[in-house]
C-alpha cells in the first residue's frame, strides 16, 4: 500500500472525508492518511475503536506515537483518556480495549530519536509555557534529535512570523481553524509540508494543533 508517501511533497487532507476502513482486528477501524510500503515504514493513521473493543495491537519494534482524539483507551500499564499523549519507541505487543470507544491519532515509527523510555503525558493536567508572539501558548510532548513534537494552542486574532521548516512540519488541527497564506484548515484538517517548506500562519477564530517538526528530513 502506498498513500502520499512521498515525504517531499505537500499534502493537505480533510480526514472527515478520508473514509473508516475496517483493520484486520475486529472491533478496530482506521484512516490512513500516509503509508510505505514496507512493513517497518513510517505511516500515519486515525484510529477508531468500537465500544467494548478488545484487541491484540500489533508489535511495533520500531515504536509508535499516538494522542487520544476522543474517548478513554486502555491497556496493561494504565488508562488514557482524550488528550493524552503517549510516545513508545520500542513498543511491545500488548491488549489495549475501549469500554466506550475512543479515537486515536496515530504514528508508527515516529522519528523522535534514539530515546527508548515510554512517555505519557496527560496534556489536560499539564502546564502551558507561553509561545514566541502574544497569543501562543505550547506545550512540549516530546523532543530527540532534530525532532520535536508538542501541542500549540492560538489565540483568536494570533498572527507568527513567516517562517521555514528545517526537517519539514506535520500538523493536525485539533479545535478551530489553522490558516496560512496558502489557505484555511477547520479541525481533522491533516497537513504535511517537507523539509525547507515556508509560510506565514495565524488564527482569526483561534485553534489548538498537534505539531510534528524536524522528521522530515530526506534519507
Amino acid at each position: 500500500m502506498l498513500i502520499n508517501a512521498d515525504s517531499a511533497q505537500k499534502v493537505v487532507l480533510d480526514t472527515q472525508e478520508v473514509p473508516w476502513v475496517p483493520s484486520p482486528m475486529a472491533g478496530r477501524d482506521q484512516k490512513i492518511l500516509e503509508c510505505e510500503e514496507a512493513a517497518l515504514a513510517p505511516a500515519t493513521s486515525l484510529v477508531r475503536y468500537a465500544p467494548g473493543a478488545l484487541v491484540a495491537a500489533p508489535h511495533h519494534t520500531l515504536g509508535e506515537e499516538w494522542f487520544v482524539l476522543h474517548g478513554m483507551f486502555y491497556d496493561a500499564a494504565g488508562q488514557y483518556p482524550t488528550g493524552t499523549y503517549l510516545n513508545s519507541p520500542a513498543e511491545t505487543a500488548r491488549t489495549c480495549c475501549a469500554d466506550e470507544g475512543c479515537t486515536l491519532f496515530v504514528k508508527r515509527r515516529p522519528r523522535v530519536g534514539d530515546d527508548s523510555e515510554r512517555l505519557v503525558v496527560h496534556t489536560a493536567v499539564t502546564a502551558w509555557c507561553p509561545g514566541l508572539v502574544p497569543g501562543l501558548s505550547v506545550l512540549p510532548l516530546s523532543a530527540g534529535g532534530t525532532t520535536s513534537t508538542a501541542l500549540v494552542r492560538w489565540a483568536p486574532g494570533t498572527y507568527f512570523n513567516p517562517h521555514r521548516h528545517f526537517g519539514g512540519e506535520e500538523i493536525y488541527v485539533l479545535e478551530g481553524v489553522f490558516e496560512d497564506e496558502h489557505g484555511r484548515y477547520p479541525a481533522g484538517y491533516w497537513l504535511r509540508s517537507p523539509h525547507l517548506s515556508a509560510h506565514k500562519p495565524f488564527s482569526v477564530e483561534g485553534c489548538t494543533i498537534f505539531v510534528k517538526t524536524g522528521h522530515l528530513l530526506p534519507l
